[in-house]
């Protein structure tokens, strides 16, 4: 069910305030994000379920897509989702106030186009230099950005989102907020 900025007012506003989680990555999240919302980045929240309870849980991203996506794949086994229409770009331009980091953090998709460009500059740096079987590495990057946008399945980014620096921090203050919601 998507609910609009008016409507998370009117329930923020009442006894069981909802547990704001959004589910971009770490780095979208840092760059800026809604006052009081958590970060549980898509491909973690399964396994996170049990961290909300029963808790009123309205999921958010930059638009609504992901979080629509979310709230399809976990529905049924939360009891009360919602999704902010238009995401945390409605909460801006509806001037609302923004949390971010002083750390500057890349998002996946930078992270991505600067792997997949260091990759092919090394395979056709070492093609020219080296041997030309290292043109193979541009081929294969080549390949993967290809399957990446006929599919929207981007291995490297699956692969970027394992990193460490991509992990959002797991704190008790996160239990302790939804278990007192």
């Amino acid at each position: 069910m998507n609910i609009s900025l008016e409507q998370l007012d009117t329930l923020a506003q009442g006894n069981a305030k909802p547990t704001l989680i959004d589910v971009r990555s770490p780095g979208e999240f840092a760059a800026g994000h809604i006052p009081g919302a958590v970060n549980i980045p898509m491909d973690q929240i399964e396994s996170r379920l049990a961290d909300l309870g029963e808790t009123s849980v309205v999921l958010v991203c930059q638009s609504g897509q992901r979080a629509g996506i979310t709230c399809e794949l976990i529905q049924d086994r939360h009891p009360d989702l919602k999704v902010l229409d238009g995401g945390t770009n409605a909460w801006v331009q509806a001037n609302r106030p923004v949390v971010s980091s002083t750390q500057t953090r890349w998002s996946l998709d930078r992270q991505v186009r600067l792997g997949a460009g260091v990759l092919v500059l090394t395979g056709v740096s070492l093609g020219f230099a080296v041997h030309p079987g290292w043109f193979g590495l541009a081929a294969f990057v080549g390949a993967g950005l290809t399957f990446a946008g006929l599919t929207d399945i981007c291995g490297m980014a699956f692969i970027l989102a394992k990193m460490p620096w991509n992990k959002p921090a797991r704190s008790d203050k996160f239990n302790q907020k939804v278990q007192q919601s």
